[in-house]
């Protein structure tokens, strides 16, 4: 902050007028703002959940489901002390299900991937006919509860800009290069993002930083002659023009930092902030800046204001300029442009080719990056490598300049399916990548010199993000690999299907020295999970993590660990073998296709939304995998079957689905 500037906030009528602005913030320009609180969100999906659970479902699941536990189940998951806590014989109804719907996703997931029952010797196991007849029967139930009637597009809590967001907003607002959200507290994460609603509370002490960067930001642009003409217009001379010119300033300013067209009773108070300022003899750019200060504290600048409907229980469609902000937010974590403001003051966002064109538009544009800084950093864990910490006595050659690579080549994957557009299956695998000099040294890649990155042909033993460094550095130790995390990772990123918290009491593979003394990590591991309650999850995340126990710790190539020669076999629940990560890559990308591609297309509607998705969500995802599936499943095929999802287009009120 400038020396001057202290003495302009501090005097008496800019400190009556920062009131002011405390004021705004808490009355909200009269306008209804719904802070509406976690608790109001769990509330209301409860009562939506009750009301799925009434619904009336052809079929028996006495008689469908109830043998099938009967016989294969509820030996081991009943009574008082059922294993995983898990208590099976108290289902006898499809409605008790929908009930307790998250429980038995992971049930489905179970019978899907024949991972229940446990193979032991003497435990009967159920048919693939019974497998199959279950999983069906289940997935047609579940579904029909879903999918009857309208598509309930749910209702998305008031949403506080995060950190990037403020950011960029400020940036794009007033055209000044500074970060001022870089001081505030960490925004906390919620179903794997940090721009849910849920979980962006507004602190005491985070409204005295927003309070103190608007000062300061504006102190920045008012100093400077290019950017405070920017927000200025010119004026007529005396009282009279200076009041009109105001108005006009603050008109656009608000409009645009509101993102929707200014409220006569919104301007009135602005411009009252500023008269306050005139009548203790301010100047005209000191009046204008202590009410652009006010309005960057206003709900309506630092939230994501969307009305709900009248009826508790209707839906209704969002207007023009909800859509921009929703699309501007989507893909650039800014707010939206003057080609967006102007096509919403037409009403012509309601029209699909129009945000077909304003998709394609912005995926183009450079500010299209901070997908790449805010999605994929949060679905693919990247903002881990930083903290990531391999043991410098074992690995020696590891240093921030590697670090710094591994990351950027991941980075720079991602943003080029973005700009090029192929099917997001090069998640999986692929044939190129992105490269320095040092990450190719790394990785054995011989003529690549300097510090510039460029694309790279691979073949054999690297393609896709499961093999590069970034996210085999994450996925380990600080001492050695670890399937577990790998496969975990795969599970959790890759397929959508996270597994189950360990038992209480499980105890960790050993990491003292005399360990391999006991076997290689393979066969510790396959004595680690000799528990058949560890064995249902670990058969599941180890064979995918071994598959990539050719790459070490820092992801460096090797065909020993110590003394023992890596076995990167396996087989996965199905009964798929491959040997190596190139024929387990082909494997995932091959069967796995749609499984992957619901992954990425639930992390994305949630990112988008900014809420977490419930199970009335998963019709709108249905469609999506459909469209996207006709385009194989192209990366803008998934944004633009987002953007056109009954959940993004529309909004629900208070009362939760009918």
């Amino acid at each position: 902050m400038r020396a001057g500037s202290h003495t302009f906030r501090s005097s008496p009528w800019a400190t009556a007028a920062l009131a002011a602005c405390a004021l705004l913030m808490i009355v909200a320009g009269g306008r209804r703002a719904p802070l509406a609180s976690a608790e109001d969100v769990q509330a209301e999906d409860a009562q939506a959940a009750k009301q799925n659970a009434q619904q009336e479902l052809a079929g028996s699941f006495d008689t469908a489901i109830s043998p099938f536990l009967v016989k294969y189940c509820t030996e081991c998951h009943s009574g008082d002390l059922p294993e995983a806590d898990l208590s099976l014989d108290k289902y006898e109804t499809i409605e008790q299900v929908v009930e307790d719907r998250d429980r038995w996703d992971i049930i489905q997931d179970m019978i899907a991937t024949r991972t229940m029952p446990p193979e032991e010797e003497g435990q009967a196991r159920p048919s693939e006919e019974e497998y199959t007849f279950v999983g069906h029967w289940l997935e047609a139930k579940l579904s029909q509860v879903d999918c009857t009637g309208p598509v309930w597009p749910g209702r998305v809590t008031l949403r506080r800009l995060n950190r990037a967001e403020y950011n960029n907003t400020i940036r794009d607002l007033l055209g000044v290069d500074v970060k001022p959200a870089d001081d505030f507290p960490s925004d906390d994460v919620g179903y794997g993002f940090d721009n849910i609603g849920d979980v962006l509370s507004m602190s005491p002490i985070l409204f005295e930083k927003y309070m103190a960067a608007a000062g300061d930001v504006l102190d920045e642009v008012f100093s400077d002659e290019a950017l405070r003409n920017r927000v200025l217009t010119t004026r007529p001379e005396g009282d009279r023009g200076d009041a009109e010119a105001a108005k006009t300033v603050l008109a656009r300013f608000a409009s645009r930092a509101f993102r929707r067209p200014v409220e006569e009773h919104e301007l009135e108070r602005l411009l009252a902030i500023a008269e306050l300022a005139r009548k203790e003899e301010a100047s005209y750019e000191q009046q204008v800046q202590l009410a652009m200060q006010a309005t960057l504290t206003s709900p309506y600048f630092l939230f994501r204001v969307e009305q709900d409907p009248e009826d508790p229980q209707a839906v209704r469609e969002l207007n023009d300029y909800e859509l921009a902000t929703r699309l501007s937010y989507f893909l650039w974590s800014s707010m939206p442009d003057e080609t967006l403001f102007e096509l919403a003051s037409q009403g012509k966002l309601q029209e699909p080719a129009v945000r077909e064109q304003q998709v394609r538009r912005m995926l183009a544009d450079p500010k299209s990056e901070s997908l790449t800084r805010n999605f994929a950093a949060q679905w693919l864990q990247l903002r881990d490598v930083d903290s990531a910490a391999p043991d410098p006595q074992k690995y020696p050659e590891f240093d921030d300049a590697l670090r710094s690579a591994m990351k950027r080549e991941t980075e720079l994957f991602f943003e080029s399916i973005v700009r090029e557009d192929p099917s997001i299956l090069d998640f999986i695998d692929s044939d190129y990548t992105f490269v320095n000099e040092r990450l190719a040294r790394h990785y054995g890649i011989e003529g690549i010199e300097g510090d510039q990155f460029r694309k790279v042909s691979l073949s054999g033993r690297r393609g896709g993000v499961l093999t590069q460094g970034s996210i085999l550095l994450l996925t380990s130790n600080p001492t050695r690999t670890s399937p577990v995390k790998r496969g975990k990772w795969i599970m959790s990123n890759i397929l959508g299907t996270p597994p189950l918290p360990p038992p209480e009491g499980v105890e960790e593979l050993s990491e003292d020295e005399g360990a391999e003394l006991l076997g290689s990590l393979r066969e510790r591991m396959e004595q680690h999970r000799a528990n058949p309650v560890c064995a249902s999850c670990h058969n599941r995340m180890d064979p995918l993590g071994f598959g990539f126990e050719n790459f070490d710790a820092i992801g460096s190539w090797r065909t020993e660990d110590g003394r023992f020669e890596i076995d990167a076999s396996g087989e996965l629940p199905g009964g798929q073998s491959f040997d190596g990560p190139a024929e387990l890559r082909s494997i995932l990308r091959e069967t796995k296709a749609e499984q992957f591609c619901r992954c990425f297309a639930e992390k994305l509607l949630t990112y988008a939304l900014g809420r977490g998705l419930e199970s009335y969500d998963r019709c709108s995802v249905d469609r999506i995998i459909e469209t996207a599936g006709k385009d194989d499943f192209r990366f803008s095929s998934l944004v633009l079957a987002v953007v056109e999802s009954e959940p993004f287009l529309k909004r629900g009120g208070t009362g939760g689905k009918p």
